[in-house]
């Protein structure tokens, strides 16, 4: 027993999702949305040019509206995220030891962060000063 069409469609629509979430690149749910579309019309008996024209209409159209709607509301801006980032700097850590590549792991706000040291020489274990925050990394100093 082969597989129909339709299953075909499914399929790619599924690995699509899985990608999706490994990933965390939106878009590829919205051509999960184009292939699931593929199978609707493999469903109703169109043929396999039918098909294509619903898969690409479908998702081409759901990415279309997501990037037109991602347009009108952009992202914060860097300057923003930063302003965010200024009541930390300034507060101390602890760190209890440092990698070779000079990093560290050190709880703050509750949470486990990525310190990178920021100073000059080689970085010993003790209270430092977070200077910056980069994405996930504190750059700290002493």
């Amino acid at each position: 027993m082969g597989f129909q069409d339709a299953t075909w469609w499914w399929l790619l629509a599924g690995l699509a999702v899985v990608f999706e979430l490994l990933t965390g690149t939106f878009y590829l749910l919205m051509m999960a949305l184009g292939l699931a579309a593929g199978a609707v019309a493999a469903h109703a008996g169109l043929g396999w040019s039918g098909q294509l024209v619903a898969a690409a209409l479908v998702g081409g159209g759901a990415v279309a509206l997501w990037r037109g709607l991602r347009g009108r509301h952009p992202r914060r801006n860097a300057q923003a995220e930063s302003e965010h980032h200024l009541l930390d700097i300034g507060e101390r850590v602890s760190i209890e030891q440092w990698r070779p590549d000079q990093t560290a792991r050190v709880h703050y706000r509750g949470t486990l962060w990525t310190a990178r040291y920021a100073g000059t020489g080689t970085p010993e274990p003790g209270i430092y000063t977070i200077r910056a925050v980069e994405g996930h990394h504190l750059l700290v100093d002493r």
